[in-house]
Order: C-alpha cells, then sequence, then structure tokens
C-alpha cells in the first residue's frame, strides 16, 4: 500500500525571530514534549529554506512519495487491533496514529493531503509515522467511492477513527462545497465502510462549532445543537445525525467527539498558536477579533488523544434509560454516544497573546478588531461525561501546553534566537 503526491511546498517560516527571550538556548526536552513523535522517539526538523520533509524521494516530474507495509488479510497480532484513521496526515490524525502504534496496534491511514495548509508538514508527520513497520499508508479521497469501497473490502479494521474533515469556519464562507464534500459525503463513505464491513466501533471527530448561537456555558453534549453559526458548524452537526441514523437503523456503534480549540506540536498552521507567533516573531501586527475578548476552552493535544484512544476502547450501548418524550441529545436508544473534549478552562485570547509575549520575550503589534461573522463569542466544554467514562482525563495548563508548543516550533522550524 502506498501513496502518490507532487512535491510539498514550502514551509511556514517566521521573517525574522526574537533575540533574547525565555526559551533562550533551549532544546525541547522529551518529557516535555509529550507528544506523539517524542512517544517513539522521533523528531523532525524543517529548514528555513527547505520545501521537502525528510525520507521523501524526488523523482523529479514522476511521483514522490514512499511505500509501506500492506497488512493485507492477516491482521493485527492477537491482542491488539487493526484500525483506520482517516486524515491521517492531519494534526489530531497524526498524533492519535502515532498512539496507536505505541501501544501496538496496526495502522492503515487515509489522507488526500490537499493544500488548504503547507503539504511539507503533513509530509513531515507521515514520515514519523512510516518509521514504525505497523503504519500503511494509502492516498484516498473520502469521495473516491470506489476507493472507499476497495479499501474496506480489502482490510479487515475492528475500529475507524474518522478524523478527516475540511476544518476552518472562516474558509467555509468562500468554499462550501469543499465542507459538503468532506465533510457530509465523506461522513457517508465512512459509516458505509463501516456498515457493510463488520466494524465494531467508528469514533468520529466533531466540532465545538455545532453549538453555534447557544449562549449556557459551560457547553454540554447534553445541550441542543441545532443553530450553527457557520456552514462548516452546519456539516459537523450534519456528520453527528447521519451517524446516528446509522447507529439505529444498523446497530453500528458510534461515538462523536466535539472537540475544543486543539492545540500543540504538529498542530495547524491556522490556528492562533501559529498565526501569532509567526507575527510576533516577524514583528508583524497580530489581528485579535472580537477586539481579544474571545475565551477558547483550548485543549493540548496529548489529553485529546488520551480522550480519543480512551473512547475508542469502549463501544456504547444503547441507553435504556432514554427517552424519546425528553430525549437527551448526548445519547440514545441506539449504540451512539456523544462526549466534549476540552479543558474545561476557557482563556482570553489576549490572555494567549500575553503568554506567548512572555515566552518569546517580545511584544505584539496587536490590532483589535471586531467580531467575525461565523465565529463563536466563546466556548467553554463540560467534560463530566467523559470523565465519568474514562474515570478521569488530563488536564494540561494552557502556560505549559504553550511553553510546549512553542518549543516544537522553534525547533522544527530550526529557529535559534
Amino acid at each position: 500500500m502506498g501513496w502518490q503526491g507532487a512535491a510539498p511546498d514550502s514551509a511556514l517560516v517566521p521573517e525574522s525571530i526574537a533575540s533574547v527571550h525565555p526559551l533562550k538556548g533551549r532544546r525541547p526536552r522529551q518529557r516535555q514534549l509529550r507528544s506523539a513523535r517524542h512517544h517513539a522517539g522521533l523528531s523532525a526538523q524543517r529548514s528555513p529554506d527547505s520545501g521537502r520533509g525528510r525520507g521523501i524521494r524526488d523523482r523529479g516530474d514522476q511521483a514522490v512519495g514512499y511505500r509501506c507495509k500492506a497488512f493485507g488479510a492477516a491482521g493485527p497480532e492477537e491482542g491488539f487491533l487493526k484500525v483506520l484513521v482517516t486524515g491521517v496526515a492531519g494534526f489530531i490524525g497524526f498524533h492519535t496514529a502515532a498512539a496507536l502504534l505505541e501501544r501496538g496496534d496496526e495502522v492503515v491511514g487515509i489522507d488526500n493531503l490537499n493544500d488548504y495548509y503547507d503539504v511539507s508538514l503533513k509530509v513531515d508527520r507521515l514520515n514519523l509515522l512510516h518509521s514504525n513497520d505497523r503504519f500503511a499508508f494509502l492516498r484516498l479521497d473520502l469521495c473516491d467511492s470506489d476507493g472507499m469501497t476497495a479499501l474496506f473490502s480489502k482490510e479487515s479494521f475492528q475500529r475507524v477513527v474518522h478524523l478527516a474533515a475540511q476544518a476552518g469556519v472562516r474558509y467555509s464562507i468562500d468554499r462550501p462545497q469543499t465542507y459538503i464534500d468532506s465533510n457530509v459525503v465523506g461522513m457517508l463513505a465512512v459509516l458505509e465502510g463501516c456498515r457493510h464491513h463488520g466494524t465494531e466501533h467508528l469514533v468520529f471527530a466533531s466540532s465545538s462549532s455545532v453549538y453555534g448561537s447557544n449562549a449556557t456555558l459551560p457547553f454540554s453534549a447534553r445541550h441542543g445543537a441545532d443553530h450553527p453559526l457557520s456552514l462548516y458548524a452546519a456539516t459537523k452537526r450534519s456528520g453527528e445525525l447521519l451517524a446516528h441514523s446509522y447507529a439505529s437503523m444498523h446497530s453500528l456503534p458510534v461515538t462523536g467527539l466535539r472537540f475544543f480549540s486543539v492545540y500543540g506540536p504538529f498542530g495547524r498552521p491556522d490556528s492562533v498558536f501559529f498565526k501569532f507567533t509567526k507575527r510576533i516573531l516577524a514583528g508583524e501586527t497580530v489581528d485579535l477579533y472580537h477586539f481579544g475578548r474571545h475565551r477558547r476552552d483550548f485543549t493540548y493535544i496529548d489529553d485529546v488523544v488520551q480522550g480519543v484512544l480512551g473512547v475508542l476502547d469502549q463501544a456504547p450501548r444503547p441507553d435504556p434509560g432514554w427517552s424519546a418524550s425528553t430525549p437527551d441529545p448526548a445519547a440514545s436508544h441506539a449504540p451512539f454516544k456523544i462526549y466534549n473534549v476540552g479543558n474545561q478552562e476557557p482563556v482570553e485570547v489576549l490572555r494567549l497573546v500575553e503568554i506567548i509575549e512572555g515566552l518569546l520575550g517580545r511584544k505584539a503589534m496587536r490590532n483589535l478588531v471586531p467580531i467575525m461573522i461565523g465565529d463563536v463569542a466563546d466556548s467553554w466544554s463540560d467534560t463530566r461525561d467523559l470523565t465519568t467514562a474514562l474515570g478521569g482525563i488530563a488536564s494540561t495548563s494552557i502556560e505549559d501546553g504553550t511553553r510546549m508548543f512553542l518549543e516544537w516550533y522553534l525547533d522544527y522550524y530550526k529557529i535559534t534566537p
């Protein structure tokens, strides 16, 4: 099983760096960078003038890529699982796949490697996963119905973690069809594959954006989520409804996870952590929407992965106490469950800027602007249901998480203050 793709784009690299800051002279420590690449003792760096991921073979105009082990019908070793991870080259997909490999599972990952953001970052993530012989990758778009059918027919997946999606609230304003294709049609393809091939449990990514105009804080999965403020949120909510219908009609165990503002090493370049860091280091203006008063429940990637794996190992069952007259949106008469995955501690965006300023030793040039169309003013997760189900969840502070992100960022882009 292999993948093919065009040469990746050049990396996002700050144009200038701070001369003095509290991180000066420090290199990332494995115990600090508790993220997936260090679980396996892996690392990757990108030079400011390098546009290709390490380990990629350039064949001129031909395909660029590598070939990985194909599992076929033999399946995983006894006691371990064979898991499909969609969106495996993405931020959460990469970390989830690495954690599954670390515990001994076999992972087949798929991704279409689109250019929504820097492809070379996705390639570097894949190269790290490629170092494990229990990993196989296939470049595949969820909307390729023949390819998806063939994949599920060939591989006997015991569990599926569906993380592929078109992300971004603001991007959905200009590219609506992309969101329908990826987040609705793609969700249907995964559900059909699981339905016809005996998947034990499907875990899929939803988003805190589904809460939309709900003003009751903290957001609970037991609250309604029927008034989305963006097309992105509407497509994620549509995925939840599709999932419930398949759980109800086909007794397919399905769990949806509403992620809250996930950040950390190997994160998405469109996140505020990337944007703020790059602009502060470059001496550029930082746009602060809603005049910096947005509050976000920033959640560190390791805490999210802990939740994903914990839920993956607990397939939902029909809730005998569920009532159609007083329905609980987070449960069902079918094997279906919805959980929030968050830090339970909203942070004002201005506070995040201050933390980054303090760690970099550099002041930001701030531009306070009104709230953007489609944005939710505040997010705050109620994760009591998840805590009860898993017997406890980790909660990394924004200060610790931001420090670990910045240490990775400086290391990855080879910035030496």
